[in-house]
């Protein structure tokens, strides 16, 4: 029982620091930025990156080890679209994350154009992320099971 309440509570912490970080990266970024200022998103895009596999060791964990048993997650199509979200959430970072790595090395006053795209990126995973929440409380609930 204290194992299942450890895990729950490390994925809810998980959730916690993904949106914070990407709620920084979003009001961070702006059209032109100088190598520090890419540097400290790229710090702050790793804690991301250290918090989606955080929140994905507690999550099989509690899908194959603690709480209710797999079966319950197999057969809920919720479930599915919200691992489904949560993998289109971690391709968008992928765009953001290298763009971060390549241009932060640099003399730190430069300023960098930052391209739409990696705005665009921040945003849907942002949009995104407001869904899940919502997923999870209705898989909760039973709702989206199809037995088995």
């Amino acid at each position: 029982m204290y194992l299942e309440i450890l895990v729950k509570y490390v994925h809810f912490i998980s959730v916690f620091a993904i949106v914070s970080t990407i709620v920084a990266e979003h009001l961070l970024i702006k059209n032109k930025l100088s190598r520090g200022e890419l540097s400290r998103l790229s710090r702050i895009d790793a804690v991301y990156g250290l918090s989606a596999i955080t929140l994905l060791a507690a999550g099989f964990t509690l899908w194959f080890a603690v709480g209710k048993p797999a079966s319950y997650y197999n057969h809920n199509w919720i479930f599915h679209l919200k691992i489904g979200l949560f993998g289109v959430i971690g391709l968008l970072s992928i765009y953001p994350t290298v763009f971060f790595l390549k241009q932060r090395k640099g003399r730190p006053e430069e300023q960098i154009s930052l391209p739409k795209g990696v705005k665009l990126c921040i945003r849907l995973e942002l949009l995104l992320l407001f869904v899940i929440p919502l997923l999870a409380v209705m898989m909760a609930k039973g709702i989206g099971y199809f037995g088995g």
